[in-house]
């Protein structure tokens, strides 16, 4: 299983994928708002969600795990 992590610190704006779902290398997967800006933060590889670890709203960290793929 791979994980999808937060490439900086801010508040998940908007999550775009759910458990289950076909996801490829370079599809957003959420949407990070920091400092005013809303930044996408896309798959890294294909697979099928298994895991989603956020909510909108929710603070997360550089490094969080937000989405697990296998």
């Amino acid at each position: 299983m791979s994980e999808i992590v937060a490439s900086m610190a801010g508040n998940i704006w908007k999550v775009l994928v759910k458990v289950g779902d076909q996801v490829e290398e370079g599809q957003d997967v959420v949407i990070l708002e920091s400092m005013k800006m809303e930044i996408p933060i896309a798959a890294e590889f294909d697979g099928t969600v298994k895991e989603v670890k956020v909510n909108e709203g929710d603070f997360v960290n550089e490094g969080d795990t937000i989405v697990k793929v296998e």
